[in-house]
């Protein structure tokens, strides 16, 4: 068995991007909300092919039973996993076997640092642990991840979101699971709507014409120029992608006539009805419709994830004198994007994927808590307190919980559509490089797209596969 070396992670995830993006941690410090297909497995590079010989199952002891009365770590990306949650992680493994589970929350900004200093010694490894669902492909791909085949079915196999399936596979293999999701869609000001003459739209371009038509009113959409988790939806709704993999490798797809359609119809958007500038980030995306967000002009719609329902509504100040925002279903509104022939458009989904690490020495351990973590009982806790479970059996649980079902119901439709980024071995580089904010960024300031997307493709393919 080839080890999995302290160079090897370093070199695939040194610096690269969380798997939620900055909006994402914002949003999940700031109101304590949650932090964004078959399982095909074609889509693996050849650093994948090495993972899959690097990694073995986690066995159980031969009478079926694992070993009894082990410690083990459990590393959680951010604060986002309720407290509740924790407590019923810590009690219920004790309960099943005796041992202790210490579970630590690993900061987004630290996570990748933290990780890549610790996953190759089992001596210092977490035995489990989580992971943006864009960092993923990379960590399956240096081999960090135990083999979780077997146990597919058992933790809830096709009911589990596929993309993120699929993000921590290679070939039929699948080495990480889903945790939880966060999705994107449209957030409105109804008052504005209607002040406008417009109402949800029901088709891809209907929204650039909705927006347009508010900007030409006063208002219009806050569509920042570097928003690529968002704008890549217009990718996806008109059949292009990001990258497709044949022949043993990656290779970026910005060139094709379908992604030039997409890029040109968002252009066409940020054009006539944004009002953000082409250097704007989504950092603070996800509070663009309250009141007073810009100082001139009101903004009738914005795109973020379903957390963003924690900051936006009428704005008041609580009794420490901070500013805190309410929602307001007469004032505000949500629907998800419509596809280019209506339905809903396959956005890109936000969230994190979980698994064993394959340097723990303590492997029935570690998988006695995947279990438990992929138990009925604690996807019900998880979708009882907020966060986007990650098996979609319990979506009526996530709903019914909801503060808001309607806007609940709106998050499972969209991350049942959702795309997610490729499962290619040097993924994290082309975030780390922030090569899609710069695609976007000009294609916002009105460069031409079939040029700018042969030249990002030139870059992307540079560095994808690792």
């Amino acid at each position: 068995m080839r080890k999995m070396t302290a160079l090897a992670v370093a070199a695939a995830v040194a610096l690269s991007a969380c798997g939620s993006d900055d909006s994402e941690d914002d949003a999940s410090e700031a109101t304590d909300a949650p932090a964004e297909d078959d399982a095909s497995g074609d889509d693996s590079g050849d650093a994948g092919d090495d993972a899959s010989e690097a990694t073995d199952a986690p066995a159980e002891g031969d009478d079926g039973e694992m070993a009894e009365g082990e410690d083990i770590t459990l590393w959680l990306a951010g604060t986002d996993t309720p407290e509740v949650a924790l407590t019923y992680l810590t009690d219920t493994y004790a309960a099943n076997t005796g041992g202790e589970l210490s579970i630590e929350q690993i900061g987004w900004g630290d996570l990748i640092p933290s990780l890549t200093a610790s996953l190759p010694d089992s001596s210092s490894t977490p035995d489990v642990f989580e992971t943006g669902n864009t960092q993923t492909a990379t960590f399956t791909a240096v081999g960090a991840y135990s083999d979780l085949t077997p146990y597919y079915e058992e933790m809830g196999g096709d009911s589990l979101l596929q993309g993120f399936v699929e993000a921590g596979s290679v070939g039929d293999e699948v080495y990480s699971l889903p945790y939880y999701f966060g999705s994107r869609f449209a957030w409105y000001r109804k008052d504005l709507y209607e002040a406008a003459g417009v109402a949800e739209p029901t088709t891809l371009q209907e929204f650039t014409d909705v927006n347009a038509t508010l900007k030409e009113s006063g208002s219009g959409a806050y569509i920042p120029g570097q928003d690529w988790r968002s704008g890549i939806a217009w990718i996806f709704a008109n059949g292009g992608d990001l990258a497709t993999y044949d022949g043993g490798e990656w290779t970026a797809a910005l060139s094709t006539p379908e992604s030039i359609a997409g890029m040109e119809m968002w252009q066409e958007l940020f054009t006539t009805a944004s009002v953000a500038g082409p250097t704007d980030t989504d950092a603070t995306a996800y509070q663009a419709i309250n009141d007073d967000f810009l100082p001139d002009t009101a903004v009738g719609t914005t795109l973020a994830p379903n957390w963003a329902y924690w900051s936006l509504g009428d704005i008041s100040e609580n009794d420490e004198g901070e500013a805190v925002a309410t929602w307001n279903p007469d004032t505000f509104g949500a629907y998800a994007l419509p596809g280019v022939d209506g339905g809903v458009a396959p956005v890109f989904a936000g969230g994190s994927n979980i698994g064993i690490s394959a340097a723990s020495e303590k492997q029935e351990s570690a998988l006695e808590l995947m279990k438990i973590i992929f138990s009925d009982e604690y996807q019900t806790l998880l979708a009882e307190n907020g966060l986007g479970p990650a098996n979609t059996d319990f979506g009526s649980v996530y709903v019914e919980s909801a503060a808001d079902p309607a806007i609940a119901e709106i998050s499972l439709e969209t991350a049942a559509a959702a795309k997610l980024t490729p499962a290619a071995p040097g993924w994290t580089s082309v975030e780390e490089q922030q090569l899609l904010e710069q695609y976007f960024q000009a294609v916002a300031e009105g460069g031409d797209v079939a040029s700018l997307a042969a030249e990002y493709d030139d870059q992307i393919n540079a560095v994808i596969n690792g």
